[in-house]
């Protein structure tokens, strides 16, 4: 799922054109001391060093590799992490040239994957749940794929996105939830195509729904403003459906330029006043897919 996105998010310089090398430097500037990329709070993360690195291997501008080589050997095997950097960990791994790679602490990582792998053949945050939710599993599946490792019982976890289909007909990240979000449904379609199973019929219309008339996406049917984690995921799940785009062209670039900054950044929504490197590579998603 990484490289797709990433081949994806390659295409966005088509319509940034000069302010590509803005983003670049913007994403440049991200990178902490220590190695690592900064958060909303200016401290060196994980979570943000994934989208700092694949923001810049998107550009094709040269990573940092061995500032951050040396970021990821200092933590370790992960032992100290919560599900969501664990993840992380394996995808920061996962974007260093091939002969570094063999230093990933896979087995490490594996193994405290596989103890948060609940009773529905989902993942979660905590070890010895029954039930899973969508985004845990959706960062287990692309775990195993950064570490080049099959994912155990596949099949299992269809059985897990089945039960988290809301009554909407859209997907929650929990179970017994009325109504769906967009970025939970968009996890789900995606997880149902790597699964290699067809898609429920009405996914496309659910998220087609969700777009907002002044463009966007919206992330529950209720919401009263889009955001660019909505947008991006439901662009990317539809096009993995082949859904085509390009009604949706004109207005999800309006708004995509009522999120740029002079900076080179995206802030996530209307209501955000701080760009970062996660709603800037969410923009870089965005944009490859209305450039097709």
């Amino acid at each position: 799922m990484r490289l797709e996105m990433l081949q994806v998010a390659r295409l966005a310089p088509r319509l940034l054109g000069e302010a590509t090398e803005l983003v670049g430097g913007f994403l440049t500037q991200q990178q902490h001391p220590d190695g690592g990329f900064q958060d909303r709070g200016g401290a060196s993360d994980l979570y943000y060093t994934v989208f700092g690195v694949e923001g810049l291997a998107a550009l094709q501008r040269e990573l940092p590799t061995e500032s951050l080589h040396a970021y990821l050997q200092r933590i370790g095997d992960g032992e100290a992490l919560d599900f969501v950097h664990l993840t992380c960990l394996a995808r920061a791994w996962a974007n260093l040239p091939k002969p570094l790679q063999a230093q990933t602490p896979t087995d490490a990582i594996l193994t405290r994957l596989e103890a948060c792998r609940s009773a529905d053949g989902g993942y979660h945050m905590r070890p010895g749940q029954d039930c899973g939710t969508l985004y845990c599993s959706f960062l287990a599946w692309g775990a195993y794929q950064d570490l080049g490792v099959p994912l155990p019982n596949p099949e299992a976890m269809a059985g897990c996105i089945h039960s988290l289909r809301a009554r909407d007909g859209g997907y929650a990240n929990e179970a017994n939830f009325p109504l769906g979000l967009t970025p939970s449904t968009a996890a789900a379609a995606t997880l149902i195509r790597q699964l290699g199973l067809p898609h429920p019929p009405e996914l496309p219309e659910w998220l087609l729904e969700r777009a907002c008339a002044e463009g966007g996406f919206c992330a529950t049917p209720v919401a009263p403003l889009p955001d660019l984690l909505s947008t991006a995921t439901a662009l990317h799940a539809l096009a993995g459906m082949q859904v085509p785009l390009e009604t949706l062209k004109e207005p999800c670039l309006d708004f995509l330029d009522t999120l740029w900054t002079s900076r080179g950044a995206f802030f996530g929504s209307w209501t955000d006043d701080l760009p970062d490197c996660e709603y800037t590579y969410y923009g870089l998603l965005s944009l490859g897919h209305l450039s097709v």
